[in-house]
């Protein structure tokens, strides 16, 4: 079998670098309150793009720190007011929602179906700013060097949770129905988004980003979706003083620290030949979920595409 990382056997028990700052759920708990007082102030207006069965729309909402949030949402034709199940989609790194035409077949079979833009990425949400220190390199490390609540992914975690919520609240949506999915990235804020609203039934991570950050340090992949952080250390702390001070930090926004609060199940997928984001930092994600869940593992795929696991992601979201 392949081997980047370590082998499998050893995948199937590691649980991540063991970084993990003592209020971390004192952080979550307060930062969703902080969410949950926010007036989302909610604006739909249908979009250019329309299909036959299908109402699309775009829409806005207020996220935390006063930023506007953009999210594809697309409803399927309900004349007998049924309620439907939905999905929620999570894009990868600096992308954005994509196009309509990826979500018209879950529409089509009876979903309502949300695609958010990750606020300071490459698509309409906002970024308010305010961040202290650098901005030039990643959406990781932005933030670190101000105060812990106003690292830029905190923020970006809440959004997703508060996307689950507003479609939840829908009239037209069962809220004991609804998952999420994506991959890389998408796959990360998967694992965010169930952790951080419990209600989520089924999320589906893909080689899920943002998890075990030491552990890819560790292993010299910094480089290229994780390239911020060497950067970061090159032009802030040049001589590593500050190492574990830093690492500490960035455990409030390791997903390893919160995939514990999933209470879903969760359908995971890996490339054992995973350089971009390293098949144990996603194992030490999954192995430290204690919800019901199932990792498919692909010994000779790497961080690419794989539309033999979206199939596997419809047939799994097909019973909400």
């Amino acid at each position: 079998m392949p081997v980047l990382d370590k082998p499998l056997e050893e995948l199937r028990e590691y649980k991540g670098s063991g970084i993990c700052p003592s209020d971390i759920d004192e952080y979550w708990d307060f930062a969703l309150e902080e969410m949950r007082n926010i007036d989302p102030d909610i604006n739909l207006t249908l979009s250019e793009f329309q299909w036959p069965g299908v109402k699309c729309y775009d829409m806005y909402f207020t996220g935390v720190k006063g930023a506007r949030i953009y999210a594809k949402l697309l409803k399927p034709d309900n004349p007998h007011g049924k309620k439907n199940p939905a999905v929620i989609r999570f894009h990868g790194y600096y992308g954005n929602s994509g196009g309509w035409h990826e979500y018209v077949g879950f529409a089509l079979a009876g979903f309502t179906v949300a695609a958010m833009d990750a606020r300071g990425q490459g698509g309409k949400s906002e970024d308010t700013g305010g961040f202290k220190g650098t901005t030039i390199k990643g959406n990781i490390v932005r933030g670190l060097d101000g105060d812990k609540e106003n690292l830029m992914f905190r923020h970006i975690y809440l959004d997703c949770a508060q996307l689950a919520g507003i479609v939840m609240d829908m009239e037209d949506v069962d809220e004991n129905r609804v998952g999420c999915y994506g991959n890389s990235q998408g796959g990360g804020l998967t694992i965010a988004c169930a952790a951080l609203e419990p209600r989520i039934k089924r999320a589906a991570p893909l080689h899920p980003f943002l998890c075990d950050y030491k552990r890819v340090w560790d292993m010299d992949l910094d480089v290229a979706a994780y390239d911020e952080l060497r950067y970061y250390f090159k032009a802030y702390d040049r001589e590593h003083k500050r190492e574990d001070e830093i690492f500490l930090k960035l455990g409030y926004i390791d997903l390893v620290n919160i995939a514990k609060r999933i209470k879903g199940s969760v359908l995971c997928g890996i490339g054992l030949l995973d350089d971009i984001c390293p098949p144990s930092t996603v194992f030490a994600a999954y192995n430290n979920m204690k919800c019901e869940k199932e990792i498919k593992v692909y010994p000779d795929f790497k961080h690419e595409g794989m539309p033999f696991f979206f199939d596997e992601i419809f047939q799994f979201m097909k019973d909400l």
